[in-house]
């Protein structure tokens, strides 16, 4: 859709959505052509000090301060996947703020990250975004810093954050061991409601289910950091549970057992499924690990590769210390279970089961 500047939309008509050609995380590159790309490079910087970077594929960067403390560094930026410009701008920033929990750490502060079609879409919205965005960082007690902002054909959004740590508790997602049981903090679904949302097919009881899941802070991730029988941790975003979790258990040298029974889902995505209301996304994942998981029906295939925005952490925990991970888990009032365990590596890096 094409607009002159005199038809630039404001805040009473906007609907995001419509101006960028891909939704939240699910704008993510496919994780084999990011293979592809980052195998192009050559050049490395040899930092000691640097204790996470890209010989792993963590959530962000640590880098030591001393011999107690790390920072933690990441950024992370999307198009629309609402239409409301505070939710759009709050969905980003937990989404971005999220990579500093799942390393165990706390956030610091955060700068911004705005591409905006200043001709299309008013300043007024674009201040919304920036709105949204400040009130999400508030609640995790940070501040927008500064940022950067340029004039470009679609709206991004997003933020550079700074944690911090002890350096004892950094939880990467190459540390898992074998025995070490899983679970996921937030229900799956998300990719598959918005996109009922977007072809119109989305329930009026469900308006709100995908928007409060993604606003909702993986706060936990920094006291779970605190205790040493979580032995990795990793959030579920753009490659869905599955590509994350082969992420992990590639990085540990280990497979994983699941059962999608026991793998938390939100309620009622059955009559989404057989409506078909999956992202482009979930088919790009699949075909990009698809060949490293044990068989899957369609069903698993369209819940377990579900490109995820702001997602739950997805945590491997020593069984011998479930009670002190599900006191913390309650403490935010999550009643978790196991959805499979670690295991030696073996044909499969992901073995599947109803």
């Amino acid at each position: 859709m094409k607009h002159q500047k005199n038809d630039i939309i404001t805040p009473e008509n906007v609907c995001l959505t419509q101006y960028s050609h891909g939704a939240g995380c699910g704008c993510k590159i496919s994780p084999k052509v990011l293979q592809n790309i980052l195998a192009q490079t050559k050049t490395e910087v040899i930092d000691p000090k640097l204790l996470v970077g890209n010989g792993t594929l963590d959530d962000a960067a640590v880098y030591a301060i001393d011999d107690e403390k790390v920072l933690i560094s990441t950024t992370d930026f999307f198009m629309p996947i609402v239409d409301n410009p505070l939710d759009f701008g709050g969905i980003a920033s937990v989404n971005a703020i999220s990579d500093i929990y799942a390393m165990g750490g706390q956030p610091l502060m955060a700068v911004a990250i705005l591409v905006w079609p200043v001709n299309t879409l008013s300043e007024e919205i674009a201040g919304q975004v920036l709105e949204g965005a400040k009130r999400a960082c508030a609640q995790a007690g940070i501040a927008i810093a500064g940022g950067h902002s340029i004039d470009g054909p679609e709206p991004i959004f997003g933020l550079a954050v700074t944690g911090i740590a002890s350096r004892d508790q950094v939880k990467k997602n190459s540390s898992a061991t074998a025995g070490c049981e899983l679970f996921l903090t937030k229900a799956l679904g998300v990719g598959i409601l918005s996109t009922a949302q977007k072809k119109g097919l989305l329930k009026p009881e469900d308006l709100d289910t995908a928007r409060n899941s993604m606003l909702t802070l993986n706060k936990i991730g920094q006291d779970l950091g605190k205790l040493s029988g979580v032995k990795a941790m990793t959030d579920v975003t753009g490659f869905g549970l599955l590509g994350h979790l082969v992420e992990l258990c590639e990085g540990s040298d280990l497979s994983a057992r699941i059962q999608t029974n026991k793998v938390p889902t939100i309620s009622g995505l059955d009559y989404y499924m057989e409506h078909k209301t999956f992202p482009g996304g979930t088919f790009r994942n699949f075909d990009s690990y698809g060949h490293k998981v044990s068989p899957l029906s369609d069903d698993q295939k369209h819940l377990l590769c579900d490109p995820q925005t702001s997602g739950g952490l997805l945590v491997a925990v020593d069984p011998a210390e479930r009670e002190a991970f599900m006191e913390i888990a309650g403490q935010y009032n999550l009643e978790l279970e196991s959805f499979g365990v670690l295991e030696a590596a073996g044909e499969h890096v992901v073995n599947v089961e109803e």
